[in-house]
Parts: C-alpha cells; sequence; structure tokens
C-alpha cells in the first residue's frame, strides 16, 4: 500500500491514477526478446519494484532481454535478474558477482562500453531501440516530465528512445532532489553544436526528463531506498597514495603550473578512488572543483571541509553513514550540486575544455603504463573500464592508482605486461601507489619503465621485474618485451595462485651471481 495524499503531492500530472498499477501488471509489460533500458548508476536512481517483479516473474513465465542501465544496479537486481535467467544481454557495466560468474561462464552475453558511448550509440541506431524504459523518479510533473532521483545516467534518452515508460515513483527518495538535475540533450550529427558546460556549475537543459505524455504505460509507486555505497573507509596504504598526491599537486602549484584551485577533479567509483580523494580534504588546496561521474561520501566531505565549491557529477552514491548526514540536509549542498546525463558528464568535449584531472583505479599495470581495469588475468571480466576511459583519454592529466600488491602480496599489481589492456601508455601521465608517484610525462617507453619500477613496484618484486626489463633491454626495441616471459606472471597466478615464485627465482639468481 501507498500513502495516497503523499502520491497525490509528487504527481501533478492530472491523468496519474488511471496509469497506476502494481509492480507485477507494470512487469508483464516487458516480454521476451525485449531491449529494456532502466535507470541507475552506481547503485544510485535505479527503478526496484519492477524489476524486482519481473525476476520473480520469470520463474513461472520466462523471458530473457537486453538489460542496458547507466551502469551498476543496487538492492541486488543484477543478481535477481541473473539467477531468474531474465539477462540475455547486459551493458554497459556492472559490480555483481553473481552476474558476473554468468559472464565469465558465457552464459550472459556483456558489452563493455566506454559510459559515454551508449546513448551515443543508441541515438544513432547502432543498438537496438529501446522497447520499454523503467525509470525512477521522485515526482511527475504537471506535463508528464519525469523528476529523477538519484542518478540520471541514461534515464533520459532511454525515455525519449523507448515505445512505453514505466514510471517507478519512489516515495522514499528526497522530494528535495527536485531541481537538483540538468537534462540536456546534444543535437543529431552532423549539425551538433558545441555542448555549452564551461564551467562544473555551468547549468545548460532542464530540470525534468519532458517526454510525450502517451509514452507513460504504467505508473508504480515504490518505496524502497538505495543500496548503500560498499566503500571502505581509508586506511595507512590508500592515504600514503593520497599523500604523494597531495606532495606532488603541492609541487605542481609552487612550480607554477596550476593555481591552489588546481583544476576540476574527476574521481573513478570505489573505496581507492574515494579513500585517495578525501585525503584532499587535509592538503593546502582551497576552492577545488568536481567535474565527475559518482559524487561519492568523498565529495560531501571536501564540501563539508569548507575545501570545495562546487561538484558536478551524474549520481550521488553514499555509505550508510554518509547517507544519514546528506539525505536529510540536501538543501545545505542544493546550490552547490549538479545532476547531469553521463553522456554530458563523460563528454570528451568537455573534459578536454574544462581540463579535467582525472585519478581512476587500475586493476594492474605495466612497466610502461598500460592500466588493466577490467579483467583478472586477462580473461575473467570484473565490472567493466566505467567512464575511466572518456576520461583518461581527454584529462589534462590522467593519473591511476592502485596498491602495490593484491592478495596479501600474492599478487603484484605491476607487472611485464597488463594482461589486457584498457587504457595504454598514451592515456596514462601518473601512476601512483602507497610506494611513491612514477610522472610519467614527456618520458620514452624506456624511461617509464625505470620510473614506474623505482617508485611504484612494492619492494619484494622490484628486482624481478628489474630483472626482467634489463633483460628485454639487452634484446632491444623501442619498447623493449621478452615476449615469451610477458604473461608468465599472470600465468603463475592461473597455475599456482600467485607470483611469489618469481620472488624466489630472482633471489636464486642474485644468490648465484
Amino acid at each position: 500500500m501507498f500513502d495516497e495524499a503523499i502520491t497525490a503531492q509528487r504527481c501533478q500530472w492530472a491523468p496519474w491514477q488511471s496509469k497506476l498499477c502494481s509492480a507485477e501488471q507494470a512487469a508483464a509489460l516487458i516480454k521476451d526478446g525485449m531491449t529494456v533500458g532502466m535507470s541507475g548508476f552506481t547503485r544510485a536512481g535505479e527503478a526496484k519494484a519492477v524489476p524486482m517483479a519481473l525476476a520473480e516473474m520469470a520463474k513461472t513465465n520466462p523471458l530473457s532481454i537486453t538489460l542496458m542501465t547507466g551502469a551498476s544496479l543496487g538492492n541486488d537486481l543484477d543478481r535477481l535478474l541473473t539467477e531468474a535467467n531474465v539477462l540475455a544481454r547486459r551493458m554497459p557495466f556492472q559490480v555483481d558477482s553473481t552476474l558476473r560468474k554468468a559472464i565469465n561462464d558465457g552464459k550472459v552475453m556483456f558489452i563493455d562500453q566506454h559510459l559515454s558511448e551508449t546513448v551515443e550509440q543508441l541515438r544513432n541506431h547502432q543498438l537496438p531501440k529501446v522497447d520499454v524504459a523503467v525509470i525512477e523518479a521522485c515526482a511527475i510533473t504537471e506535463g508528464g516530465g519525469i523528476v529523477p532521483t538519484t542518478s540520471l545516467g541514461n534515464s533520459a534518452s532511454f525515455a525519449m528512445d523507448a515505445d512505453k515508460v514505466i514510471i517507478e515513483l519512489n516515495l522514499a527518495a528526497p522530494l528535495a532532489l527536485q531541481g537538483l538535475h540538468d537534462v540536456y540533450f546534444p543535437e543529431m550529427r552532423p549539425e551538433r553544436t558545441p555542448v555549452p558546460v564551461v564551467a562544473p556549475n555551468s547549468r545548460i537543459g532542464g530540470t525534468e526528463i519532458a517526454i510525450d505524455p502517451s509514452k507513460i504505460a504504467a505508473i508504480v509507486v515504490s518505496n524502497i531506498p538505495d543500496s548503500p555505497s560498499t566503500v571502505l573507509p581509508p586506511d595507512e596504504e590508500t592515504q600514503s597514495i593520497a599523500d604523494h598526491l597531495i606532495k606532488f599537486f603541492t609541487y605542481e602549484v609552487e612550480s607554477g603550473h596550476l593555481t591552489p584551485s588546481l583544476l576540476p577533479l574527476q574521481a573513478g567509483i570505489g573505496t581507492m578512488a574515494n579513500a585517495v580523494m578525501s585525503g584532499f580534504a587535509h592538503g593546502p588546496f582551497k576552492n577545488l572543483t568536481m567535474y565527475s561521474e559518482v559524487l561519492q561520501d568523498c565529495t560531501f566531505d571536501l564540501l563539508d571541509a569548507g575545501v570545495m565549491d562546487f561538484a558536478s557529477g551524474c549520481s550521488i552514491t553514499l555509505s550508510e553513514e554518509r547517507g544519514k548526514t546528506v539525505w536529510n540536509n540536501l538543501d545545505k549542498y542544493r546550490d552547490r550540486l549538479i545532476l547531469r546525463p553521463q553522456e554530458i558528464s563523460n563528454l570528451p568535449e568537455v573534459v578536454r575544455r574544462l581540463g579535467i584531472i582525472a585519478v581512476n583505479t587500475a586493476l594492474e599495470a605495466d612497466i610502461y603504463g598500460n592500466v588493466n581495469s577490467t579483467h583478472v588475468c586477462g580473461t575473467r571480466m570484473m565490472n567493466g573500464v566505467g567512464g575511466s576511459g572518456d576520461f583518461a583519454r581527454n584529462a589534462h592529466m590522467s593519473i591511476f592508482v592502485t596498491k602495490s600488491v593484491a592478495k596479501n602480496g600474492d599478487i603484484s599489481s605491476f607487472v611485464p605486461f597488463v594482461s589486457h589492456v584498457d587504457h595504454n601508455e598514451h592515456d596514462v601521465d601518473i601512476l601512483v601507489s602507497e610506494h611513491g608517484l612514477a610522472d610519467l610525462r614527456g618520458l620514452a617507453p624506456r624511461e617509464r619503465a625505470q620510473v614506474i619500477i623505482n617508485n611504484c613496484v612494492d619492494p619484494s618484486y622490484r628486482p624481478a621485474l628489474q630483472a626482467y626489463f634489463d633483460e628485454a633491454c639487452e634484446r632491444g626495441g623501442h619498447t623493449p618485451h621478452c615476449l615469451e616471459k610477458a604473461l608468465s606472471w599472470h600465468h603463475a597466478v592461473n597455475v599456482e595462485g600467485s607470483m611469489r615464485s618469481f620472488i624466489k627465482e630472482q633471489e636464486l639468481a642474485e644468490a648465484e651471481a
């Protein structure tokens, strides 16, 4: 049941009651073989009741669909849909372990995309048309416009492209979100004009998703909060990474390369980037701005610390504790926040214009600066490339951070050659681990390798990587490699579960010498 008075307050569109139905009735509008576009970006603003009902319905009436979203979904929706065999094809990003296994087993076809590209391809008919869009709203305007909740993502384009739109009105979403969004559609090529975002606080569009009301096929009322983010608090190693970055930026300011307000910051999603960015609250910088995808705990830490003036993103994803301080006090932040479609938050044109400083997380990096963000040992998908590539290729400064080892030291995050390349060495300016920072700008491959080995690699693996590099240099080449050994470190993980054999091998070699 739902509170009719509160629902009526949020539904200004006169015919709303004629479209009111249960989640089960709305889910029945989704048929086998359809392409469905759902709201949601990194556990924020996803429709909840309808996909839950769809998963339940599929247990007795099997169907499979292509599911497009903005990014990952919360409330275990990807797990529920996977277990119900609903997902035949999924794009462009996910983080769910059950879905991940289905992807790696070849049961779900996963399309891993730069997040700025999905609706560009959809709009230009390079992807199948959306049959049904399921969009979460905190309100419906008098003209039938959809006021999104905690993410904008790809929702506007899905709603515009779809034949039918299901609106899930979530009473748990703060009504104070109204007015926070900036909905803008670039013109179709070749008549497209420049997107007029000239600063993080540029407002260029409307505050609602304006659609033809005749497309509204159903309105479902829910009262389900977003899942809290799973970010962990900063630890000693992430603080060390933040300290290295603060020292580096302090030098850049003192050298006159940057001002104390730096340039607009972008932070990748997750524990690492969030913890590193939070460290800026204690640095010597002021009047910072952010132009990013997900506004995480660190965004509000910096706003509260008085060192950040404004933040632009396409979703807000907070930990449970941080959510308590933000959602009940959203008015405190309203004039310092904006939520955009992800094709605008991640738009290469804007990223290049604003001179973004991009800080993203690497799964692994190699001695020449290639970065793998997605595949474990080259084959097993983790989450997806997300928006990191949108920023890395076009940023004023592209920074990747990672702890130097994983699995209690069994795996080095720095290897001779990454097993999968998401960001090649041309798009990576700076690598940082807890041990140090490697500034790769202006360096040739052989110079890059030595700087990375000296500054970023864990000391236990440093001699083995140095030995590999020395042998490769003896063979020659602009980017020296021992090809028969380049992926041997990953092979060892697959066979032995560890890279430690290279430490022992090098120790024996040094002892014999």
